[in-house]
């Protein structure tokens, strides 16, 4: 098969590979049993999906309370932490209950049909590098985020079966940085260096209700487990609207929408993109356009042949228009390569220089990557955090760097990797001062390199490409 065209990591699931994008956690001998009975299970759903893609399953709903997948979940929601719901119970109040009993009782409430999802927390977070624009986040509770965990462990094998090549995003052994690559190879291996940068307005609370439970019940035919999504699709929302807390049923009302931030709506997102990439394909775009999609979630980026590059945007239009999608058509433009840039998932894809002041197409860290992690360390060395001590400044420090090198390490990043570098120096320099109340602002002199990256331990980022931590292949 072309490589083109092989999708990435499907065979692996039928392998018992899905620990790689669920849980890792290890634990107690009894959490590690757990964790492989509920690997096994998923591995069996993933070949019976595989093996006959119009097999519907009928019995699913008893799988989702089974004890070793609601351990599995409540551990997977527990490393990811997270805020508290309008419930307000946290994991610590759960700990003073007690884990397994709490455990006992939640899987009594799906066993006998109690189970009731509570209204998810509205709180707003900042939108891209904006301090003006905010976008919605809603929390769901404790509880209702281990049953959206449970039922994410059931469903994703099987979905995962159908879900095609050009999909990256939350899926087995797939990640962002190989949807970057395969940009890269239509652009230089293929020449198809018509770009449609496209942009979805409010994708997550744009799906349409009615067509979403057509998607899944192509393959899930278990009516609890159908009705269950669909409250969750429901569920109101709590939080400030015209200055005091209220309820609004908004989702209900619109029949629109997937909350963001839940557990299972990544999965669900993926589940309804795939209609519009079917249809991209029966209506012989990709063919007669030569127009290829590269997908992440509710990103995508369309590369097809110079001269169809206008014509492939109208089809798109035209496309999630049937869909219910709306395009932004403030953000979704044309570009061409390699004389114009675009950026998608972090990266900028343009003209670079190498290290002989020569230009070649390829990829960089944007300009807003660099911006969102020197905000990251701005926010990490406030002055207000010198009651804390130095050595649990710099974990923090190397957490959010780290992270971020190791994301960012294709193409010419030396040039971003210094400027990030400098600016945790200065920062960091600074904030001894302050704690310490020493004279001046730089404390160059009082902290030189030799102890922020000897004696406290600060993450070295690279200074030659020979250092970069290595992409995959």
């Amino acid at each position: 098969m072309p490589m083109e065209e092989r999708g990435p990591g499907l065979e692996q699931m039928s392998k018992g590979g899905t620990s790689s994008v669920i849980d890792k956690y290890l634990g107690t001998p009894k959490t590690a049993k757990y964790r492989c009975k509920v690997e096994s299970l998923q591995s069996s759903l993933h070949a019976k999906a595989k093996a006959d893609p119009s097999y519907k399953f009928y019995s699913l709903w008893d799988k989702i309370y089974r004890k070793d997948v609601l351990h599995r979940a409540y551990r997977q929601c527990k490393r990811n932490g997270g805020s508290y719901g309008v419930d307000k119970q946290t994991f610590d109040n759960i700990a003073l209950i007690g884990e397994e009993k709490w455990l006992e009782e939640l899987q009594e409430e799906l066993r006998k049909d109690q189970y009731v999802p509570q209204p998810l927390r509205r709180v707003w977070i900042p939108k891209g590098n904006s301090k003006s624009k905010r976008r919605p986040l809603s929390i769901a509770c404790i509880k209702d985020r281990v049953v959206q965990t449970a039922m994410h462990l059931i469903l994703q094998p099987i979905f995962e079966a159908d879900l095609l090549p050009e999909q990256y995003g939350f899926r087995p052994d797939v990640d962002a940085k190989m949807a970057v690559r395969r940009i890269y190879y239509h652009v230089t291996q293929h020449k198809r260096t018509g770009i449609v940068d496209a942009d979805l307005k409010d994708y997550f609370t744009s799906i349409p209700h009615k067509d979403l439970i057509k998607c899944l019940s192509r393959r899930i035919v278990d009516k609890k487990i159908l009705s269950l999504i669909k409250q969750w699709l429901e569920t109101p929302i709590e939080g400030f609207f015209n200055g005091k807390i209220q309820r609004s049923n908004e989702a209900k009302e619109g029949h629109r929408s997937v909350a963001q931030g839940s557990p299972i709506s990544p999965l669900l997102a993926n589940c309804y993109f795939r209609r519009f990439l079917l249809a991209w394909k029966k209506f012989g775009m990709e063919e007669q356009l030569d127009a290829k999609v590269v997908n992440y979630v509710d990103d995508f980026v369309i590369c097809c042949s110079p001269n169809k590059v206008n014509e492939a945007m109208q089809s798109m239009k035209s496309i999630m228009e049937r869909l219910g999608l709306f395009v932004n058509e403030a953000k979704t433009r044309t570009v061409k390569a390699p004389q114009e840039s675009f950026d998608f998932l972090g990266y900028t894809f343009g003209l670079v220089y190498n290290k002989n002041n020569e230009t070649y197409w390829g990829t960089q860290p944007s300009k807003k990557a660099v911006k969102k992690v020197i905000d990251k360390i701005h926010e990490a060395t406030r002055i207000q955090t010198t009651w804390t001590t130095a050595e649990n400044r710099v974990l923090e420090i190397n957490q959010i760097i780290r992270g971020w090198c190791g994301y960012f390490n294709q193409g010419p990043v030396l040039k971003s990797y210094r400027a990030v570098r400098k600016y945790t120096e200065k920062r960091l320099r600074r904030w001894l001062v302050k704690k310490h109340k020493m004279r001046g602002t730089t404390g160059y002199r009082q902290f030189p390199d030799e102890h922020l990256y000897g004696k406290l331990g600060l993450y070295a980022i690279a200074e030659v490409m020979a250092d970069v931590p290595k992409a995959k292949a």
